[in-house]
């Protein structure tokens, strides 16, 4: 690979990881051509995109980027490295991580998460891979916060409809709650 060529990648790898919110770096070392086709394959029908890059271009792309990220890639660019790439949702890596080792079964441990990057916190380490899966997406983080405005609202509405819409109903209602 010549000079140029390299350059033109960290140069498109740095232009990636900007518009990319996040992204898990994992190893999947020890795969076969199929394994690694077939993870490629899950990752796109998921909505995730997984790549391979030799682990300086990932530093150097890393570098490029606004913020300290040399801790992050000492403690990740080991070994054979791959980033899954998520537009939408944080915790979409981490679910497809999961879902594809149930595929292969045998409690199988591969491919490996490294680390994530998501909203500007870093998370190195297999054991933070189930929490990642669990977070909520902010989508579904503003869900929860409007049922939880509107609850009082539709309560009140189910008062006066119990009460077929007099004030009469309504107090006796209220009254029977406490």
């Amino acid at each position: 690979m010549t000079r140029e060529e390299k350059l033109e990648i960290i140069e498109s790898l740095t232009e990636k990881l900007k518009e990319t919110p996040y992204f898990y770096i994992t190893d999947a070392s020890g795969f076969t051509v199929a394994q690694v086709n077939a993870f490629r394959r899950t990752c796109f029908e998921k909505g995730v995109e997984y790549k391979v890059y030799k682990n300086t271009l990932i530093a150097k792309a890393l570098e490029n980027l606004d913020g300290d990220y040399t801790s992050f890639a000492d403690k990740t660019l080991k070994g054979f490295s791959g980033i899954i790439f998520s537009k939408e949702t944080g915790n979409l890596p981490a679910k497809v991580l999961l879902d594809f080792r149930k595929k292969l079964g045998k409690k199988e441990t591969r491919p490996v998460f490294k680390g994530a990057y998501i909203d500007s916190d870093t998370f190195v380490g297999e054991a933070n891979l189930e929490m990642l899966s669990s977070l909520k997406s902010k989508q579904e983080l503003l869900g929860d916060l409007i049922g939880l405005l509107q609850s009082p609202a539709k309560n009140l509405l189910s008062a006066l409809q119990s009460g077929q819409n007099n004030i009469t109903g309504v107090l006796k209602t209220l009254a029977e709650k406490e």
